[in-house]
C-alpha cells in the first residue's frame, strides 16, 4: 500500500465516520432517540481502523466535540464548548476509541464485546456525581453514584442499541468494502 492509497483509505475513514456522526444530530429532533446514536461504535470503528492511532483519537474526538458544539447551539441558541461532565464524556469516550484498537481481528464476536464494553465504559464515568460541581443532581457519595447508575440505564440501554446498529453499519460496511476496493486494506491485508 503506498502512501497514495493510504491517504485515500483515511480520507474514506474520515468520511465515513463525519457522516455516521451527523445522524447524532437527530436527537434533537427525535427525543427518543437521546444516547441511541453513533458515537460509540464510531469511537471502535476508528480505534480498530485507523493504522495511526493518533488519527483515531483525533477525527473521533473531533466528530464528537463539532456535534456536541451543533446540538448545544440548537438547544441553548448559543456557542457552548464547555458544559459540567465534559471531562467524563472525553475520557469515556477515548478509552472507547482504545478499546477499538485492541480489535485486532474483525469479527461479530469481538466487535459485539467491544460495543457492550464500550457502554459500560460510558455508564460507569459519565455517571460520576463529582463530575457535576453545579447541577448537584445526586449527592458526591457512593450512594449518589449508585442512583446515579441506575437512574442512567434507560439511556444506556439506548446506547447499547446504537453501538450494535450502527456498529453492524460501520464495521459490515468497511469489511465489505475492502473486499471490493484493495486501496481500503492495509498493507498487512494485502500481503496475505
Amino acid at each position: 500500500m503506498n502512501s497514495k492509497e493510504n491517504t485515500t483509505r483515511n480520507i474514506v475513514l474520515i468520511l465515513t465516520i463525519v457522516v455516521v456522526a451527523a445522524f447524532r444530530l437527530l436527537a434533537y429532533k427525535y427525543k427518543d432517540l437521546s444516547n441511541f446514536n453513533p458515537v460509540g461504535a464510531i469511537a471502535l470503528f476508528g480505534g480498530a481502523y485507523f493504522t495511526s492511532k493518533w488519527k483515531s483519537y483525533v477525527t473521533v474526538l473531533l466528530a464528537l466535540f463539532t456535534t456536541d458544539v451543533i446540538l448545544n447551539y440548537l438547544y441553548t441558541s448559543k456557542i457552548t464548548i464547555w458544559y459540567e461532565g465534559i471531562m467524563g464524556v472525553y475520557v469515556s469516550f477515548a478509552l472507547m476509541v482504545l478499546l477499538g484498537t485492541m480489535i485486532k481481528k474483525v469479527r461479530v464476536v469481538n466487535v459485539l464485546l467491544a460495543s457492550l464494553a464500550s457502554v459500560l465504559i460510558h455508564w460507569l464515568i459519565t455517571d460520576l456525581p463529582w463530575l457535576y460541581t453545579t447541577s448537584n443532581l445526586y449527592p458526591h457519595t457512593l450512594a449518589g453514584y449508585g442512583t446515579s447508575l441506575v437512574n442512567a440505564i434507560p439511556f444506556e440501554y439506548n446506547m447499547i442499541y446504537g453501538n450494535l446498529v450502527f456498529g453492524v453499519i460501520l464495521f459490515g460496511g468497511f469489511e465489505l468494502a475492502k473486499t471490493r476496493y484493495t486501496f481500503l486494506r492495509t498493507k498487512k491485508q494485502l500481503a496475505l
